[in-house]
């Protein structure tokens, strides 16, 4: 059996953890950088990417990532896909840059302007359920390696890259697991 971990820094790790024994894989909450070494993959959760970036540094995350990177598979979500990106748009620093885009923060709009949306994704389905909250979205696209996976009116909200999976929604406020199913064949096939 698979392990996958969640950074459990801040943000939805609970939710995440559900979903990955639903999905079939055991489940880790990561609060030390010496987890990484017994875990299969990796999830960053939505939350607040600011406090999320700046916890990654503290404790030494985020370099400790980047290596983790290099041979196993990490799924952000929300916040987690600020994380994960190369170039946040405005003046914010990037963190991970990991994921070859450009993000905009809460693009979609405020808290209030939260929605679901179904989406069909290749290699998961059709009628996915995607939750969005102040969701960032994917302005740019800065390599030919990141494949678009899931649209919301012609915006990427879904990506891949190698290893890398980063969206713009929830997916673990739902009760749908075939996206950390999907998750756990990436890892399997790494």
């Amino acid at each position: 059996m698979k392990t996958i971990g969640v950074l459990a820094l801040q943000g939805a790790v609970r939710e995440h953890m559900n979903m990955i024994e639903k999905a079939g894989a055991k489940a880790v909450a990561v609060k030390k950088v010496e987890q990484l070494a017994e875990i299969d993959g990796l999830i960053i959760p939505g939350g607040e990417s600011t406090t999320i970036g700046k916890l990654m540094v503290k404790y030494g995350f985020d370099e400790a990532i980047r290596q983790f990177a290099k041979s196993k598979a990490i799924m952000g979500t929300c916040a987690g896909l600020i994380v994960l990106a190369d170039e946040i748009i405005g003046n914010e620093q990037s963190h991970l840059q990991l994921l070859d885009i450009s993000v905009e923060r809460n693009a979609f709009g405020r808290q209030v302007d939260s929605f679901e949306q179904l989406l069909d994704i290749p290699g998961v389905g059709a009628d996915f359920c995607a939750v969005f909250i102040r969701a960032p979205l994917v302005a740019n696209l800065k390599s030919s390696d990141v494949k678009v996976l899931a649209e919301h009116n012609n915006r990427a909200v879904l990506v891949r890259q190698g290893n890398i999976l980063g969206m713009s929604f929830h997916p673990e406020l739902t009760d749908d697991a075939r996206l950390h199913q999907y998750f756990l064949r990436m890892i399997e096939a790494s």
